[in-house]
């Protein structure tokens, strides 16, 4: 008899999924938007609870890749890369424009994104 956990299909927040062409759901978490901004440098937040010494960092770094538990960025400056956990990652500071995967944007939204730009 098997023990342990029961796992059953993952639940997804409602609201981060869009539907594509061809049928296909783009699933918008964190790892698919920081890949789709590979290359730009941001300026990353994190917290680590429990730690006396340094319960939050901030890092600044070019965003080499990103998957489902981590990220990999680096320092320009310096060429030191970090790989980080996505649990410690509050959030992400950009100093231009964020690429985002969508197909479209109603004209509510694009009205109001142009207005405050």
């Amino acid at each position: 008899m098997p023990s342990g956990p029961a796992y059953s299909t993952p639940v997804v927040p409602m609201g981060t999924g869009q539907q594509l062409l061809m049928g296909r759901v783009e699933e918008s978490f964190i790892e698919n938007i920081l890949r789709y901004n590979k290359g730009k440098v941001g300026t990353f937040y994190f917290t680590y609870q429990g730690n006396s010494e340094w319960n939050a960092m901030v890092y600044q770094g070019r965003i080499e890749t990103a998957g489902r538990d981590h990220i990999i960025i680096s320092d320009p400056a310096s060429g030191k890369r970090y790989l980080l956990m996505m649990a410690n990652l509050d959030w992400v500071e950009f100093d231009e424009r964020i690429n985002y995967p969508h197909t479209e944007i109603s004209p509510e939204i694009q009205a109001s994104m142009e207005v405050s730009e």
